[in-house]
């Protein structure tokens, strides 16, 4: 019994290292991109930001598009950028095919949405599903766990799909005065590693995961957000078009996760195996401790004149 534990453990540390010779490969030899040419794939959240450009180069790649977001306006102004896409490739029949859907009042609603998929032709594979971040709720957290639980029976059942959580560096490592922020991220993280395990140790070895971890992205959210300023030339806000090239590369060759820039896989390293301490001396230098506080003293003030031009 003793011999069979010491095989099997050199047996798992031999594909241990192989497993890390085949990493530092794809690094070096860029794998592949698939093709996702008629495939069904959902994005929550694609009226703006990083959902519509992500809308926006899947449609370039000629997948079936639905597109999710709660402010109705935005999202079909997605949908017709997608429509003009596909127009000028010359397929009309798959502008015809962009279908949008707007607020949602529940875990019923989503179940629902999510029934018309995987019934008849090109609807009959759920290639992907794309969740741009959730930002400082519980709700929007709670969406991404709800969305995924209403599509993934049927990716099981045909054992295809590629699920795209688009989280944040600061979902791997925190700073002060965003607790919810972080909170939510961490929580997306979370979930995604979870149910990354959960689909490895039911064997659907077809469906696919991507974790999405980029550094500030300069979409406006955070504007005002600044570290140290010597730092802040090696490490500016990244091109939102940047980063979701990034994204679609990781996607398009099934890569499990993606940090952007790549100091960010350094930074998660360090706060593996460094006190705490040592952590905060590390921020505190690159002036990342306080990063957030001009942004929420920005926040704050926008919040007062609001108050003030209403009489409140």
């Amino acid at each position: 019994m003793m011999m069979n534990i010491v095989v099997e453990f050199f047996v798992v540390m031999l594909k241990v290292l192989w497993a890390i010779v085949m990493a530092g490969l794809k690094w070096l030899i860029r794998p592949k991109e698939k093709s996702v040419a008629g495939q069904v794939c959902v994005i929550t959240g694609a009226g703006g930001g990083l959902g519509r450009l992500f809308a926006k180069e899947f449609a370039r790649r000629r997948a079936t598009l639905v597109l999710w977001d709660i402010n109705s306006h935005s999202n079909e102004e997605t949908a017709e950028m997608v429509r003009q896409i596909y127009r000028e490739q010359d397929d009309n029949s798959m502008a015809k095919e962009v279908q949008v859907a707007l607020s949602f009042s529940g875990r019923r609603e989503i179940k629902n949405r999510s029934k018309g998929f995987g019934r008849d032709g090109q609807h009959q594979q759920n290639n992907c599903l794309c969740f741009p971040p959730p930002l400082l709720s519980l709700f929007l957290f709670l969406f991404l766990f709800q969305t995924t639980k209403a599509f993934l029976p049927k990716m099981l059942e045909m054992n295809h799909g590629h699920i795209v959580t688009v989280a944040s560096s600061l979902g791997l490592f925190s700073t002060a005065g965003v607790e919810d922020y972080c909170a939510s991220k961490f929580g997306a993280i979370g979930f995604h590693e979870s149910l990354s395990h959960e689909i490895k140790a039911s064997e659907k070895d077809g469906i696919k995961m991507t974790l999405v971890c980029p550094y500030l992205v300069d979409t406006g959210m955070f504007r005002g957000c600044r570290i140290r300023k010597e730092i802040e030339p090696f490490l500016p806000p990244l091109r939102p078009e940047f980063c979701v090239k990034q994204a679609m590369r990781a996607i398009l060759t099934d890569q499990p996760m993606i940090c952007t820039p790549r100091i960010v896989y350094m930074v998660n390293f360090m706060k593996s195996i460094l006190p705490f301490e040592a952590i905060v001396c590390m921020y505190r230098f690159l002036g990342a401790d306080k990063c957030m506080y001009p942004f929420l003293a920005q926040r704050k003030e926008a919040m007062n004149n609001n108050e003030a031009k209403n009489g409140i």
